[in-house]
């Protein structure tokens, strides 16, 4: 076993063809830690409908740039596959740690494969290179990003020509191609051949977000804006001059990137303490609200003042926000959302005679709705113009929800005022998670099986009604690692992320509302049933 292992590393180094990881695995071989390179060595990072993400290092069970130029193979392969031989590739990238480095391997790799390769040019939100995608007539795009995970990871997202992600069964395709690289030797590299873009390509996307508001909409509200040391300041403050808002006032501390984000635990708005800067920002200017992007730009979270204090709305209350309001501006189409999300968008479609979907967790699903007009997932993602970008796209979700602030603001209203009246209209739905982050992954797989084993029979003294595995998959749905739990008045989905080590609990009640003075009592009842809920379902699963 020593021995083998010991071997395997010494392979993978051979052909390791970045000087840092090298360095990095030698130290590990001479100093014999069988554990560090055990972990590193155990298997191979897995390729599947969210590509790959995962810590840096070397190894195959990291991201570094030997994982990066097999998958990049593997996709090529896929594409010639399935007759695009010849086609274009757009590659995008963040700002993190070898993300340039892993877009120019990328680069390398379609152009060694006969395909043309063209690169970004320079890091960009990744809704700019899922707008690129149809934009350029491609066949596929990569975006090289870990998204709003913590600085040590990396990460490589794959889309398909259609400007989506990619779903099964392409994931199993793809996976297959990258297992038959067997030696890096055999995967040409040309230092020259593909092309760097300029700024033509974001001039367009820029050009595209008008389609967002209404011509005649005011644009008087005005923002405090955190790109959470990320890639979306420059976008965004394009856009928002471009639609001619008030220019917003940078968190300056977190404007620029910076692939250590310094003054966050976790670059994620929703995590504690992200948006204490934005709030003291707020604090200072008294803005009409906070806007904040992730690190790569494609969510987009809002904070108001409640009371006199800031705090954020939930993705849920954003996502029933901006239905309200495209509803109200007398848009037709589909309105669809993840089952994770609130139930109101569906109440808010039928009121408004509209169609309504519900899909897996993802905009690699909600993006795939026919008739797609407005969709949105609880983890502040928002598409909002799907004939420009077929995935969640946190530029354009800050354009409207600065548009919503300024009507309600020209009618002496605020978000708040209107999150009161669809309560009022639907019942008070009232949301919440319990995520529990692990080190070992077994404590999750523990935590599915005990509630598959013994599901609760009641919840907060709400007996369950039905109990679902989603493995099975439902009529409407294809199977995924998750379970529902119908309630009266409530509902919990429980699922392991698809791309952090957690698992993820969400939680809805709803609350039956007679007008606005019921509100408080309401209000109270809902957050006595869902602290209930997290402590009920906690104990039930283990955690």
């Amino acid at each position: 076993m020593h021995d083998d292992l010991i071997a395997r590393a010494r392979t993978w180094l051979a052909e390791d063809p970045d000087p840092d990881t090298r360095d990095e695995l030698a130290k590990l071989i001479d100093a014999g830690d069988l554990p560090e390179l055990s972990a590193r060595f155990s298997g191979t990072l897995q390729f599947g409908t969210a590509g790959l993400r995962g810590e840096l290092g070397a190894g195959p069970m990291r991201m570094n740039r030997s994982v990066v130029i097999r998958a990049a193979a593997g996709l090529a392969a896929y594409l010639k596959n399935h007759g695009h031989a010849t086609g274009t590739v757009v590659v995008g990238y963040d700002a993190r740690h070898k993300s340039a480095d892993f877009a120019r391997d990328t680069a390398a790799v379609m152009t060694g494969a006969g395909l043309r390769a063209v690169v970004l040019p320079r890091p960009l939100p990744t809704p700019v290179l899922a707008f690129a995608i149809r934009h350029l007539g491609a066949v596929a795009g990569v975006e090289v990003t870990a998204s709003h995970n913590p600085p040590r990871d990396n990460g490589y997202k794959v889309y398909l020509g259609d400007g989506s992600q990619i779903v099964p069964p392409a994931d199993a395709e793809i996976a297959a191609e990258i297992q038959a690289v067997t030696t890096l030797h055999d995967v040409p590299r040309p230092d020259t051949g593909w092309e760097t873009l300029d700024d033509t390509v974001l001039d367009a996307y820029l050009a595209r977000t008008d389609a967002v508001l209404s011509p005649a909409s005011p644009r008087t509200a005005r923002t405090v804006y955190t790109a959470m040391h990320g890639v979306g300041k420059d976008t965004l403050l394009a856009a928002f001059a471009r639609a001619g808002f008030p220019a917003p006032v940078l968190v300056t501390e977190q404007a620029d990137p910076d692939p250590d984000f310094p003054t966050v635990a976790f670059p994620n708005p929703e995590e504690p303490g992200a948006m204490d800067l934005a709030f003291a920002k707020a604090r200072e200017t008294d803005p009409d609200l906070i806007i904040a992007n992730d690190p790569d730009a494609d969510r987009c979270a809002a904070a108001v003042k409640d009371n006199g204090a800031w705090r954020m709305l939930r993705g849920d209350e954003v996502g029933s926000l901006l239905a309200a309001h495209l509803v109200r501006r007398g848009a037709r189409g589909v309105f669809a959302e993840s089952i994770v999300s609130s139930s109101l968008l569906g109440r808010i479609a039928e009121k408004a005679n509209l169609p309504y979907e519900e899909t897996l967790t993802g905009f690699k699903w909600i993006a795939r709705v026919d008739g797609l007009r407005y969709g949105y997932e609880e983890a502040l993602g928002y598409c909002v113009d799907p004939d420009g970008v077929r995935d969640k796209d946190g530029i354009t979700a800050a354009l409207l929800i600065t548009e919503l602030a300024s009507v309600l603001k020209e009618e002496g209203r605020t978000l708040l005022d209107l999150l009161d009246d669809l309560a009022v209209e639907h019942g008070l739905h009232a949301t919440d998670q319990l995520s529990v982050r692990v080190e070992d992954l077994s404590v999750i797989a523990d935590a599915m099986r005990r509630l598959r084993e013994h599901p609760p029979t009641e919840l907060a003294g709400l007996p369950v009604t039905r109990a679902e595995d989603l493995t099975r998959g439902t009529d409407r749905l294809p199977p995924t690692d998750g379970l529902r739990y119908t309630l009266t008045g409530a509902r919990v989905i429980v699922r392991p992320s698809g791309t952090e080590p957690k698992l993820k609990c969400y939680l809805e009640v709803v609350v039956p509302v007679t007008d606005h003075t019921g509100l408080p009592t309401a209000r109270t009842t809902a957050t006595t049933l869902l602290t209930a809920i997290k402590r009920d379902l906690s104990a039930a699963a283990g955690i």
